[in-house]
């Protein structure tokens, strides 16, 4: 840096006079490269591959590493990621004492999330847990951008369930849970992006209601089902006289209807093996035995005047 500062200064006293006349110069300052290894870096690269040398072939056993097909290794060098990205599949290169590495697993997860008190729209309180699919799409940023990346999905996806339920009444977290789970995952997988996590699935497992709750919308469910019921048998009872009354308008027009209707009914008692059977005898059976001026009307003697 002070090598540097002395070329500007040569190279100001070069400049051209009128930089002195109190006009406006721009200088270009070329600050060191961070990435760029030092001495000392350097030097303990030398001293690994040299410790390599000394102990070969015994070395390879500590500096050839494996990685399977659903793994990634991210190589750190003396605390600076390794160029290349990830290494993996299959065989890698490490140096022993500067280079750590970390594998990470690409396979997809799952995690249930804990039970959650939640408090409704409509001020109702009922505990939902849910469960949690997700997968490493990106190995670089789920190790340098996130410390435990796996913590912090769980953590995430608790806290987006409460605040994902706490926007529905009841009717809708009980009817619409395939929306809920779509929005959750949707939120869930927005959050983990900048971690390289991906969330795959979100789905809610189960929403316990309280006791007092659970009786109060039984109670509702059965007087709803016992009010359905009367509306149904009397619009049977309505829909039956009806059918009862063009029944008997067909049976006036044709009396051996009725008869038949008698013979019908006599049928299906007997039917039941009942040992008294109590039937309406028709008067009609009666008139071919009454005299001839039984059936006509009585002929009233006019009143005295």
């Amino acid at each position: 840096m002070r090598a540097e500062v002395r070329s500007m200064n040569s190279r100001r006293d070069d400049l051209p006079s009128h930089c002195d006349t109190g006009t406006s110069c721009a200088f270009t300052i070329q600050m060191p490269n961070p990435e760029a290894a030092g001495c000392v870096e350097r030097f303990a690269t030398f001293m690994s591959l040299l410790l390599v040398i000394i102990t070969f072939p015994f070395s390879l056993f500590e500096c050839f590493k494996v990685v399977q097909e659903f793994e990634r290794a991210v190589i750190f060098r003396l605390g600076r990621l390794r160029k290349g990205g990830a290494r993996g599949p299959g065989l890698f290169f490490v140096l022993p004492c500067i280079d750590t590495y970390r594998k990470v697993d690409l396979r997809t997860v799952s995690f249930d999330v804990p039970p959650q008190e939640v408090l409704t729209r409509d001020s109702v309180t009922v505990a939902v847990d849910a469960v949690v699919y997700y997968r490493i799409k990106e190995p670089l940023n789920a190790v340098v951008r996130v410390a435990d990346y796996s913590a912090s999905t769980r953590l995430l996806a608790a806290t987006t369930l409460r605040n994902v339920l706490g926007m529905r009444d009841l009717a809708q977290l009980l009817s619409d849970r395939e929306a809920i789970s779509h929005m959750m995952q949707a939120n869930l997988d927005e959050a983990t992006d900048p971690w390289g996590v991906e969330v795959e699935r979100v789905e809610i497992k189960d929403v316990r209601l309280p006791v007092q709750l659970q009786r109060a919308m039984a109670a509702e469910a059965e007087a709803d089902r016992e009010a359905r019921a009367k509306i149904i048998a009397a619009e049977g009872e309505i829909k039956a006289s009806r059918a009862l009354k063009e029944a008997s308008l067909v049976m006036v027009d044709n009396p051996m209807a009725l008869q038949l209707r008698y013979l019908q009914s006599l049928n299906t008692i007997s039917a039941e093996k009942n040992s008294t059977i109590i039937f309406p005898f028709p008067m009609d059976f009666l008139r071919s035995f009454m005299s001839p001026g039984a059936g006509t009307s009585i002929t009233h003697s006019p009143l005295p005047v």
